[in-house]
């Protein structure tokens, strides 16, 4: 899993800090600081992160996976 934030459209509303204040932290009044490759037990955390954006700033890429041969 994969996280990404679109620092240009973040208005630093700090919801994604509230939702998951291990993986998102708000430094001074407008820097969100985040981990970009969060654990997969963190997935019900990021994806309320996700949700409670009211921009729609952040994403969840997810990796392909491999097929068996």
């Amino acid at each position: 899993m994969r996280v990404v934030v679109d620092l240009n459209r973040c208005q630093a509303y700090a919801q994604c800090c509230y939702a998951a204040p291990e993986r998102f932290v708000l430094r001074g009044d407008e820097i969100l600081v985040y981990d970009p490759a969060p654990p997969e037990a963190e997935r019900a955390a990021i994806d309320r992160a996700v949700l409670a954006c009211p921009v729609r700033a952040i994403r969840v890429e997810h990796e392909p996976r491999e097929r068996a041969a």
